[in-house]
């Protein structure tokens, strides 16, 4: 349907239906803004779609993306160029951003928002589920259930009481995890590049490490839950699998390259890490080979965020940004500065 050209409102388009947020929601979003889908299902689909719906109705003042962004990646200007110059505000509705070109919406005054919460704690039970699941050897107990083998193999699994996670990157996500892990009665610890006020480590029931590896050394188990960036990419590598106890677990959350996998493989098969849990990959969807057939590693293919609840959360998040940007002139969380506000 064509947006009508007399209307004042913003005209905020989204990357495919946002089904989760809501009807009513959206209904009330509508009352200050005009909003439309984009029906868009991959890149090239955009490339060609973007600047006919902008022909045909006006300039798109904000976008949003949901969740589902890997037939679309990168998104870059071969693929946003067509925004511009109009378009104040790029919302996506992921957490992580590391396929998003932050610096060229910058350098093109555009605002960026990831969701900062909506999915935390999903992905914190995850976290969880998987520290308990490596734990326990879930993946060789399934396995004997579904051969007939039963428990052949098994021997008793790791009780998580008395046990020291440590969490590598403390955001919305670890702190999460760790006051989940609290209830299983496991010490929490963690190492962030800027350590967090003593009233928060209080209320999460943090210890923390000033450096990554004191952190690996005194950690059981090890949950990685830090963004994906230059300085984090690779971060957990044959070093740090070094500097780790003797029979540890690693679980990682986060994104598939922070952890060097080769290494990790090489970390599993010498007993240095007993078992690893992993909701993310280097190569998603196609993961080595490795993670798909050993005993030692439980495996998801990406879930941490993907329940109705986050997914409503992170879509409402999307429109609370634009909402704030063109009641006040700042979105509630962004990832850039912009520092001349288009008019």
């Amino acid at each position: 349907m064509a947006i009508s050209n007399s209307t004042q409102k913003p005209l905020i388009v989204a990357l495919g239906d946002p089904k989760y947020v809501g009807q009513d929601y959206l209904e009330e979003f509508k009352r200050d803004h005009d909003f439309a889908v984009l029906p868009a299902t991959n890149r090239a689909e955009v490339i060609e779609q973007l600047p006919k719906f902008i022909a045909a109705n006006r300039p798109i003042d904000a976008f949003v993306i949901r969740m589902g962004t890997p037939p679309y990646e990168p998104f870059d200007e071969g693929l946003l160029k067509g925004l511009l110059p109009s378009c104040r505000i790029i919302t996506s509705a992921s957490a992580g951003y590391n396929e998003f070109d932050v610096e060229w919406m910058t350098r093109s005054g555009v605002w960026f928002c990831n969701t900062v919460n909506a999915v935390a704690e999903a992905t914190a039970d995850m976290a969880v589920f998987l520290v308990l699941a490596v734990l326990r050897n879930t993946s060789l107990g399934e396995k004997g259930v579904r051969t007939g083998t039963w428990k052949t193999g098994l021997v008793p699994s790791r009780d998580p009481r008395g046990l020291t996670l440590g969490i590598v990157g403390c955001g919305a996500i670890g702190k999460y995890t760790a006051r989940k892990a609290a209830v299983f009665g496991m010490r929490v610890a963690y190492h962030n590049r800027t350590r967090l006020s003593e009233e928060v480590e209080k209320e999460y029931g943090l210890v923390y490490y000033g450096t990554l590896h004191e952190l690996l050394g005194a950690a059981d188990v090890v949950s990685v839950s830090c963004p994906l960036n230059q300085k984090t990419t690779g971060l957990i590598g044959r070093e740090e699998f070094k500097a780790m106890k003797d029979g540890s677990f690693l679980v990682n959350t986060a994104r598939g390259p922070v952890v060097d996998e080769e290494a990790l493989i090489e970390a599993l098969e010498s007993g240095k890490v007993a078992r690893a849990g992993l909701d993310v990959f280097a190569n998603e969807p196609s993961p080595n080979p490795y993670f798909k057939t050993s005993d030692k590693v439980v495996v998801q293919p990406h879930m941490g965020g993907l329940t109705d609840l986050a997914f409503q959360k992170s879509e409402r998040e999307c429109f609370e940004n634009i909402r704030a940007l063109f009641k006040t002139g700042r979105p509630v969380a962004p990832v850039n500065e912009i520092s001349v506000t288009k008019l």
